[in-house]
């Protein structure tokens, strides 16, 4: 039987989580349709589906690329997270609370992401954490909501990436286990306050970025090594000087934002 779109998509969304795929990874159709065994047109209306969610963007000339979420981005989908979670939970305990299968579900879950910690194994571990959340609205009630929680889940996902998020897993998962425990106990009122510091406490292990500077990745990767012959030094060093940025041939010659690899390795194997 043949892929569908919905498939080929939830598959995409599922490497994003799991932190297989980075901001700026490139979806070549070609190598998608290669991959999935099926036509470009398929891979085209998965993509295009992911588009309109806000997981991937396309370009004319270049193709299908993961996003890369600006700054204001980012705290936009960390508020609607904050939003929707809290909301859920609030409207949860106005309707009676949550039952005891959905609680043996999410604690199932809980008990995942404790191994995946303790394995360390790095993209279920990222996939849990962050499917905690969709969970959660599924089992208060609203599949809805979890849809959309799927979204905006993912594309934290590649803000904590594209932001270096110094957030601990095992931190993550601490709190989620807290998180249940009020559930448990019908204490929504706690259950809210603790997923409103937990949405909060990720955010702000963001490292945002303070400037923008296009040539800030090549300035890291060239700057002198520790160690490096004396004699070296002054030809790296202008690479740290603004003259260097500022030179005719630099406004003859803007640089251009670095275009990811073709190699189909990098963003289609691990979807495998």
């Amino acid at each position: 039987m043949s892929i569908s779109a919905s498939e080929i998509s939830a598959r995409i969304v599922e490497a994003v989580m799991a932190r297989k795929l980075a901001p700026g990874s490139r979806l070549g159709e070609q190598q998608l349709a290669m991959l999935f065994d099926c036509s470009r047109t398929i891979v085209r209306e998965a993509l295009t589906r992911l588009a309109a969610r806000g997981i991937v963007t396309v370009s004319a000339r270049r193709g299908w690329f993961v996003i890369e979420p600006s700054e204001e981005e980012a705290r936009e989908a960390f508020e609607a997270r904050r939003v929707i979670e809290v909301g859920l939970i609030r409207s949860a305990g106005s309707a009676g609370g949550i039952d005891k299968a959905a609680l043996r579900r999410l604690k199932q879950h809980l008990q995942r992401e404790k191994t995946a910690i303790k394995e360390s194994d790095v993209g279920a571990r990222s996939y849990l954490l962050g499917d905690f959340h969709v969970c959660l609205a599924e089992c208060l009630g609203n599949n809805l909501l979890a849809d959309t929680l799927r979204d905006f889940t993912a594309r934290t996902t590649l803000i904590a990436m594209l932001y270096q998020s110094t957030h601990d897993a095992a931190q993550s998962c601490d709190d989620h286990v807290r998180i249940v425990d009020a559930l448990a106990r019908g204490d929504a009122a706690e259950a809210e306050a603790l997923m409103a510091e937990h949405i909060g406490t990720v955010h702000s292990a963001l490292r945002q970025q303070t400037q923008n500077d296009p040539l800030a990745h090549l300035r890291d990767a060239l700057a002198p090594l520790q160690g490096a012959p004396s004699g070296d030094k002054p030809k790296a060093q202008l690479l740290h000087t603004s003259t260097a940025v500022k030179g005719k041939a630099a406004r003859k010659t803007p640089a251009k934002p670095a275009t990811p690899s073709d190699d189909s390795s990098t963003y289609l194997g691990a979807l495998l």
